[in-house]
């Protein structure tokens, strides 16, 4: 195995802004404390908060590296003191505070787990932050059982295609809103039974003509404030919304009568803040409840384009313009 360097090549954002503002630069090679583990990155995803982090509206929690990149995939190369269950050479994927868009990235141990299946390292990078989030809003917090009806919002994002396919394995009636026809057809393809163009139709509408008046038991919503309204209204009674990205604003009036009537439990989250321990029971659920169905080949990461890591401005404004369908991943 060759030897760590004492240098690597990252991306930097160099002031909050556009996608021109992501730079590379040399840094030195961070090292794994304790309870830590040092990977070389082969590939590494591209997510929202990354572009929010660029734009000066997310910054890296306490003691987070600066640089972007919530997930990556490649090799241990060092372990930290007090680390067991792995050893230098193995493949993981790994979720990270921030760090991510780096030739080399320290992960807590915890929050590593080796490459399912027959993944590619590319796929393999697109999966922790967003199987994480799926797995921890639409059944730890959303309670998404077998035989409901699921209402999930940007689903031919990376986490709506991520969701609408876990949905589907766990037995879920999946609905999925997308912005064009050919991506409404596209979650049907990963397993919804009825994609909802959101530019021509009305999701409420749709809803209600789909499920005989009933609405949906489960709503897995990546918009926020615009959709507040209608998501209560598309709701069935006794309805629960998890609300986990704010596109559409953060602020709306509520119509409290609904909540009242209907029984609706609102909740959402946010997953980078949380404590090493707090993502580490993320990560042994997911372990156990979904690596089996990635290993298997039942889910899978849908992986729209690939950069070298030093065109994540590439990535950044493919992203922005909202036209992929899954993941954009960087190779290293």
């Amino acid at each position: 195995m060759s030897a760590v360097p004492l240098e690597m090549t990252v991306v930097e954002i160099a002031a909050p802004g556009g996608p021109e503002q992501l730079k590379t630069a040399r840094r030195p090679v961070p090292q794994a404390g304790a309870g830590e583990v040092l990977v070389r990155v082969a590939a590494a995803g591209v997510n929202r908060p990354d572009v929010m982090q660029r734009q000066g509206r997310y910054p890296p929690p306490p003691g987070a590296s600066d640089i972007p990149g919530l997930e990556i995939a490649g090799e241990i190369v060092a372990l930290g003191p007090e680390v067991v269950g792995f050893n230098v050479g193995d493949k993981v994927t790994a979720l990270l505070p921030g760090g991510g868009y780096a030739e080399y990235a320290v992960a807590a141990a915890p929050l590593c787990l080796p490459i399912p299946g027959a993944l590619s390292v590319a796929e393999a990078a697109a999966l922790p932050e967003t199987y994480f989030t799926v797995w921890t809003n639409l059944f730890e917090r959303g309670g998404c059982k077998a035989g409901e009806a699921v209402l999930i919002h940007g689903g031919t994002s990376g986490i709506g295609t991520t969701a609408i396919q876990l949905a589907t394995a766990f037995g879920a009636r999946v609905f999925a809103t997308a912005g064009s026809v050919e991506k409404a057809r596209a979650c049907e393809r990963l397993g919804a039974v009825r994609g909802i163009d959101y530019r021509t139709e009305d999701f409420v509408e749709v809803i209600r003509q789909q499920t005989g008046g009933y609405g949906v038991d489960l709503i897995l919503d990546l918009v926020g404030a615009s959709y507040l309204a209608r998501n209560l209204d598309a709701a069935a009674v006794e309805g629960r919304l998890v609300v986990i990205s704010l596109i559409g604003g953060a602020r709306a009036e509520i119509n409290l009568n609904t909540i009242m009537s209907k029984r609706l439990t609102l909740t959402g989250s946010t997953l980078r803040a949380r404590t090493v321990a707090q993502k580490a029971a993320v990560a042994d659920a997911v372990r156990r409840n979904v690596w089996p169905l990635l290993s298997a080949g039942r889910v899978r990461p849908i992986i729209h384009a690939t950069f070298p890591l030093a065109e994540a401005s590439e990535a950044h404004r493919l992203m922005e313009t909202s036209t992929h369908i899954g993941k954009i991943v960087l190779t290293v």
